[in-house]
């Protein structure tokens, strides 16, 4: 067994590596960039080794700097992780010629599953599934256009160096196609150096699912059942699960068994994903092969019980697989959601900060599981992508899985950038998701406006009001008890209070009981018991008889509240009070109508028009990169560009004005 091991990775997947291989007795060595001198992973590492600045093409990416951080160290073996080099064939190479083990499949087999015209080609040798398409070179937009009319309508244009929803566009008519030849050439080209495309039919409604491999160097294969990525946002996966709501035994194994048959074909050795498309008759098609460790994996890890980190390692370091195909356990049922820096009440935009509060749930045997790069007080830099955690729940049943996941996103205490986290929380709790009855296109269905406030209201108000009512109640209960108070002039508490939230009042009659309050608005009532203690962030207890946790701040003589995806500011004050703030004139909002405010921190890296330019509405104004994602910023309505306030290459702040408009 190898004695120190280098993790090529930043963030939460180096952290998660270096947990299993502590555990395993193996010195860890880090690799970090200027941007990420003070990471988490950093810190976790038994040693650490600067590699370069932010850019990643300079430090991360560069073969050089990583291998020569390998002889520094004394590193017997390097683990990729995903991204990055992960799945550089040419990495794996160079390694090997320099004497040092990579935690992954062989060079071979990475280039054989890496380009997708030739996977594909190879998937139909091994007898896989295929979907109809065409994988020959396509000179121009119109080649592309002709072969789409022979495929037949709708068909997906697909970057062959592709991945991460990078060169991808789906055609409806022969325009698209045309289009989308041009778009995902030109991506691919950027992204990957390589713009080849290919083009394929498309599954309507289709069901994302995969299939975990496990191989060792000894030809034996297994796979570790599925896991079902359909719920998706511009073809990146925000909620997986372990095992599909869809699939039945049978096509189970079928995939399962394809899956092992296309592993054999490329000798593949190490943890690997062959992901297919499902349609709508259960009838699956091979997809791609990612030979690497997968962001999901914790899932399955939970439903079989296998740590696929340290049978990376020991494969790689020779050992053979210690079980078959029949002893693999198939235990409950495992969510994850995806933890991101975005706004998704601005479309999902990258948030980028210091992390003021960072208090995720409590981990918990076989229950709750967080894998995590970051900590209260760190940076999430614009360099890298915007995941900040990874939330995995266990559970007997799926329902079970997903009432865990519904505490687990309450309990996840965040503040000083954006986050996913509401919308996760919505999604918890949409019918079509508890169903089961979802596929691809699920959340451009469901939110094809996108994300807002609207979309995450509280499904029962009074509850919440109840709770303001209770914590202001706490905070009197504790003033009344202040000594030396001028006798006659004591604060007397009452029992009936006004709760105003979103512009709607609750009347709500409080009253103590043994170990909490019972409150009442309207025929409902509601009896609370908690603990909770002041300036605690964490409402947790039980009302009703059921247990519940939210998030409860006081902001002055606001307590903001935050339950299942719902934020809500509430006021509590008496009747009296509340006719008195009915007379107040509201304060305007300041009118930004004239200004083109940045909905990010990013690098404005375009400025697409100049002062005096008419501008039509949809027509392109400026781009802002961050988080390895260019936004491009768009007119909303016909303007006149009258003041440019920002300069190309400039770094802007969320909210910077960057044009002024006539």
């Amino acid at each position: 067994m190898f004695q120190k091991i280098l993790i090529a990775n930043r963030g939460e997947i180096a952290c998660r590596v270096m947990r299993t291989a502590k555990r395993m007795g193996i010195r860890t060595v880090a690799v970090y960039s200027e941007a990420d001198r003070r990471a988490l992973h950093v810190r976790m590492a038994d040693e650490a080794v600067l590699i370069g600045p932010a850019p990643s093409k300079q430090s991360y990416l560069c073969m050089d700097r990583i291998i020569a951080a390998c002889k520094q160290t004394g590193a017997e073996a390097v683990h990729p992780g995903y991204g990055f080099l992960s799945e550089n064939a040419e990495f794996a190479r160079r390694l090997e010629e320099e004497g040092i083990v990579f935690i992954g499949p062989k060079a071979p087999s990475i280039e054989a599953m890496g380009d997708k015209i030739a996977s594909k080609k190879l998937a139909m040798k091994a007898g896989v599934n295929t979907i109809p398409g065409y994988g020959g070179e396509i000179t121009d937009e119109n080649e592309a256009a002709e072969i789409a009319e022979r495929i037949g309508f709708p068909v997906m244009i697909k970057a062959s160096a592709g991945g991460g929803g990078k060169g991808l566009r789906v055609a409806w008519n022969a325009n698209e196609a045309r289009d989308g030849f041009v778009s995902c050439t030109t991506e691919a080209r950027n992204a990957f150096g390589d713009g080849r495309v290919f083009l394929e039919k498309f599954i309507e409604d289709p069901r994302h699912i995969e299939i975990q491999v496990l191989g060792d160097s000894k030809g034996q294969l297994v796979y570790l059942w599925e896991r079902e990525c359909s719920i998706q946002r511009r073809h990146q996966k925000l909620v997986e699960e372990a095992p599909s709501p869809f699939l039945d035994a049978a096509t189970r194994q079928a995939m399962g068994e394809q899956a092992v048959a296309l592993a054999k074909a490329v000798n593949y050795q190490s943890a690997g994903t062959v992901e297919f498309v499902v349609g709508r008759d259960r009838q699956f098609y091979f997809l791609e092969m990612n030979t690497r460790l997968q962001v999901e994996h914790p899932v399955t890890e939970k439903l079989t019980g296998l740590d696929l980190v340290e049978w990376m390692i020991r494969i790689a370091a020779g050992e053979s697989l210690s079980f078959g195909q029949g002893e693999i356990r198939m235990d409950g049922w495992a969510i994850e959601c995806r933890i991101n820096a975005e706004d998704p009440f601005r479309n999902f935009l990258p948030s980028a900060g210091r992390l003021v509060k960072y208090r995720p749930p409590a981990d918990s045997e076989g229950g709750v599981r967080v894998d995590t790069g970051v900590y209260e007080g760190g940076e999430i830099p614009v360099h890298y992508d915007s995941m900040i955690a990874k939330l995995i729940v266990h559970g007997a049943t799926r329902d079970e899985a997903v009432a865990k996941m519904r505490n687990a996103l309450n309990a996840f205490y965040l503040r000083g950038v954006s986050t996913n986290i509401a919308f996760q929380a919505a999604l918890m709790q949409h019918p079509r998701f508890l169903s089961g009855e979802f596929h691809t296109g699920f959340l451009a269905e469901e939110y094809p406006h996108g994300f807002h406030p609207a979309d995450a209201r509280p499904e029962d108000p009074a509850f919440l009001a109840v709770i303001a009512a209770v914590a202001r109640r706490r905070y009197i209960d504790r003033a009344v008890q202040i000594s030396a108070q001028t006798r006659g002039l004591q604060r007397r508490v009452g029992t009936d209070w006004v709760v105003l939230i979103q512009k709607e009042s609750y009347a709500i009659h409080l009253k103590p009981v043994d170990g909490g309050y019972e409150g009442r608005h309207r025929d409902k009532t509601y009896v609370v018991l908690s603990d909770w203690s002041f300036g605690s962030p964490l409402f947790q207890g039980v009302c009703n008889g059921v247990e519940v946790c939210l998030q409860l701040e006081r902001i002055g003589l606001r307590f903001h509240i935050a339950y299942n995806g719902a934020a809500v500011d509430a006021i509590v004050m008496t009747a009296r009070a509340a006719q008195l703030l009915s007379l107040m004139q509201a304060k305007p909002k300041p009118d930004l109508s004239k200004f083109l405010i940045s909905p990010m921190p990013g690098l404005l890296t375009h400025l697409a028009v100049e002062v005096g330019q008419e501008v039509k509405a949809g027509e392109r104004l400026a781009v802002i990169e961050a988080m390895k994602m260019e936004n491009v910023i768009k007119a909303e309505h016909d303007v006149v560009v009258d003041e440019i306030l920002a300069r190309n290459g400039e770094s802007v702040a969320v909210d910077q004005p960057i044009l002024k408009f006539r």
